[in-house]
């Protein structure tokens, strides 16, 4: 998955975030467990754990060890202290010891308790009559239908001295294999059998050392309960801490997503901006980064715990075995068909969601941005209607993924009320036959259902990780794409910035540029120089290529074929940085940030002083606006610079340009939003004050170029004609179709005579210069 791609760099959040899930799965899963010993040794038991009793008399204890072998009966006897004044003895062994005769010890209780609530005689008649014993009649003459152990102890004692000849004494060990015996005959539910009866031995026994009974069941639920507790605490600790490590480090990944996205798309050239458009960047930027954000914290914080929860549910569901195991497996088979019924239905619905949700913007945008021609063609209905189409295929899209999705719930539930049921009613069935544990039964119920709300987590995440790794797919490409215009390498740079200085003459050598996926050149066989102090114009028909050979200078594109250079340098072997700081640029589509007039005109440096500042205004003759606003040049410009005249923008725009003081000045149509007057006047400026640099300027006007030093025309993308205004007049008919559009011959200062000379000299030029 290429959105996993995101979290190089984060391992250290990644393994805190495994080891903290880790914690708090282990922590839940631990709670069924004591829920279990609640139930079963709390309630059932009455909160005896163990058949090995803290605290016994010595009478009683001496009962059980006549059921021990002689070795165990020593052991036994030794992990117990001496009897204090009651003649009550206390375990002092360690857990370990307590487990070693746990087992041995459970079965004497069981054979214990069920002598002193009576044996039948026959049962014992039967059991003894291999060792020579009275027969059944003698001893239901002697003790009638059943025998206690005090009873049995004194026949035997009998018996033994009777043949001894002398009094013999029962000792520790004397009836092991009568209990070996018993045992044995208990079938399969003799461990059930035995662990029942050596619990209610073990409270005869608590009750006979002096202890209360309720306060030993108090004690275990109250420890038990505090280590719910505790375990209940430290899960929603670890949960916590994984939550704000989980979104702390998605929101670091997307915050340097977006910085990487932004610093990538300021190197993009006007090539690159083509191919992925402004409403996909957006989208990138935004919805797509929105989205890789929030699936990381599901990926930090669920998609992880699921497993560990799930892996660790099915360990304990299978080391607690209970023969319930194939309602799981069941359960588990009708999940993954589930799944992968809905994850083929909506997988090519998420593939294309993003791009309806590009589509979606794209139209929003255009009908925003362009609302005054909406308004002037009255095309609101049409626009409203294009808008509902887009919205509606991907609110369409929408609706049928989250209908799939609001189906999985509902059947994930089905699932699992009817596992709960299975469980409950073959487990019941266990609890029935003695096999099985209420408190086990419910532990298991919790195992099986967290098991399931692994899957149904893992499920929702599926469903949502297809359009999140499309969104990562969308960002990795633009953060692949590199600009086709790159700075030069280290070793090969050409740089002036910190010595003489550049001077700025512009020279085109044969430059030819061809766009990108063009079949055809747009322009041809450039040749030309721009020398400071001087200005040289470019005019030519609406297509020809003038503002496509400007863009070609601050390297916006780079040539196909040629050079262009810069004081005799190859201007790709100048820093980009360097290059863009000596040229100033006004492109034709005029453009102000959100902020100040200060903030705009000082957009190239800062830094720079007030002075520059208001120079650069006067120049623009811009000062008029400016200084009749209330906050002069801190007066607000909003996003695109709507709230000011497009004479008042293009004056701006012109200002910030010649604030940073360039050596190149380069104006793409930066006059045609202007007056005669104001269009004169500053041309008159800019070669009163900024004469030292070498100025270009674009324009449609005739006005505004017939006063410069070099005028070129061009014409599908060639240089059908060079000169001053009057030199082109005679010897370009392109050029003076132009000027007589625009003036009248008088105005041109043509009379007749002229009038048809130049018509005379253009048709035998035919073309001009090519």
């Amino acid at each position: 998955m290429k959105i996993f791609k995101f979290l190089k760099g984060h391992g250290i959040n990644f393994l805190i975030a495994l080891v903290l899930l880790f914690m708090q799965a282990n922590c839940e899963l631990t709670l069924p467990g004591l829920m279990s010993n609640i139930v079963d040794v709390g309630i059932s038991q009455g909160g005896i754990e163990s058949a090995v009793p803290d605290q016994i008399t010595e009478s009683d204890l001496a009962d059980v060890e006549l059921f021990l072998d002689k070795d165990v009966a020593s052991q036994v006897d030794a992990f117990y202290s001496g009897p204090d004044a009651g003649g009550v003895r206390t375990f002092v062994g360690t857990d370990d010891d307590r487990a070693a005769i746990e087992s041995e010890m459970a079965e004497a209780e069981m054979l214990v308790y069920q002598i002193n609530q009576g044996i039948a005689v026959e049962d014992f008649a039967s059991a003894e009559a291999a060792e020579g014993m009275p027969a059944f009649d003698a001893l239901k003459a002697q003790f009638g239908d059943t025998i206690d152990l005090d009873e049995l102890v004194g026949m035997v004692e009998g018996y033994l001295s009777a043949e001894a000849g002398h009094a013999v004494t029962v000792e520790a060990g004397s009836f092991a294999q009568m209990r070996a015996q018993l045992v044995d005959s208990l079938g399969d539910q003799g461990d059930t059998i035995i662990e029942g009866r050596a619990i209610e031995y073990v409270k005869d026994a608590y009750r006979d050392a002096g202890l209360d009974l309720n306060d030993v069941q108090t004690s275990y639920l109250f420890s038990e309960g505090l280590t719910m507790l505790a375990y209940a605490l430290l899960s929603a600790l670890c949960a916590i801490l994984a939550a704000f490590n989980a979104s702390k480090t998605s929101a670091a990944i997307a915050r340097d997503l977006r910085h990487q996205l932004y610093e990538r798309v300021l190197s993009f050239s006007p090539a690159e901006m083509e191919k992925f458009s402004a409403a996909s960047l957006i989208t990138r930027a935004t919805n797509d980064i929105q989205q890789i954000q929030m699936v990381l914290v599901m990926c930090l914080r669920i998609v992880l715990f699921a497993p560990c929860m799930g892996i660790g549910a099915v360990v304990r569901v299978l080391t607690t075995p209970t023969g319930l195991e194939w309602i799981l497996v069941v359960a588990i088979l009708v999940i993954a068909i589930t799944i992968g019924i809905l994850m083929g239905i909506t997988m090519p619905k998420f593939r294309r969601m993003q791009s309806l949700v590009d589509r979606n913007n794209l139209v929003a945008r255009e009908i925003v941005t362009g609302i005054m021609p909406v308004r002037a063609f009255g095309r609101q209905s049409y626009e409203q209607e294009r808008y509902d189409k887009a919205n509606r295929e991907l609110t369409n899209t929408y609706i049928f993924t989250n209908r799939c999705m609001a189906a999985l719930m509902p059947m994930m539930l089905i699932v699992m009320n009817a596992t709960t049921v299975g469980i409950v009613w073959f487990g019941g069935q266990g609890v029935d036959a003695g096999n099985l544990m209420v408190g086990d039964l419910m532990a298991y119920i919790n195992y099986v259902m967290q098991v399931i709300m692994s899957f149904m987590i893992l499920t929702m995440i599926s469903v949502m990780l297809p359009r999140a790794d499309v969104a990562a797919e969308r960002v990795q490409e633009v953060l692949a794409c590199h600009s086709s215009i790159e700075d030069p390498a280290p070793a090969d740079r050409v740089s002036r910035e910190h010595g003489e200085g550049w001077r700025g003459v512009i020279s085109y050598n044969d430059v030819t540029f061809t766009y990108p996926d063009a079949d055809e050149p747009t322009l041809e066989h450039i040749s030309f120089t721009a020398e400071p102090g001087k200005t040289c114009a470019i005019i030519g028909s609406t297509g020809c290529g003038k503002s496509t050979l400007v863009q070609l200078i601050p390297r916006l594109y780079d040539v196909t074929e040629g050079s262009i250079t810069l004081d005799g340098v190859d201007i790709r072997k100048i820093g980009l940085e360097e290059l863009r700081r000596t040229i100033g640029y006004v492109p034709q589509k005029r453009i102000l940030f959100s902020g100040t007039i200060a903030s705009n005109i000082k957009y190239g440096d800062p830094s720079m002083p007030d002075a520059d500042m208001v120079e650069a205004a006067q120049i623009a003759q811009a000062t008029e606006f400016i200084e009749g606003k209330p906050d002069a040049y801190e007066s607000p410009i909003s996003q695109g610079g709507s709230n000011v005249s497009g004479g008042q923008n293009q004056r701006l725009s012109i200002a910030r340009a010649l604030a940073i003081r360039p050596r190149v000045l380069v104006f793409d149509d930066s006059f045609s939003a202007l007056d005669y007057k104001t269009d004169s006047v500053l041309r008159q400026e800019l070669a009163d004050r900024a004469g030292d640099a070498a100025i270009v300027i674009v324009a449609q006007r005739i006005a505004t170029i017939m006063h410069a030093d070099e005028i070129i025309v061009l014409d599908d993308g060639r240089i059908v004609g060079r000169g001053t205004h009057e030199e082109l007049l005679r010897s370009c008919p392109e050029y003076l179709e132009i000027a007589k559009s625009q003036l009248s011959a008088k105005e041109l200062g043509l009379d007749d005579a002229a009038n048809e000379t130049s018509a005379l000299d253009a048709n035998a030029l035919e073309g001009g210069e090519r």
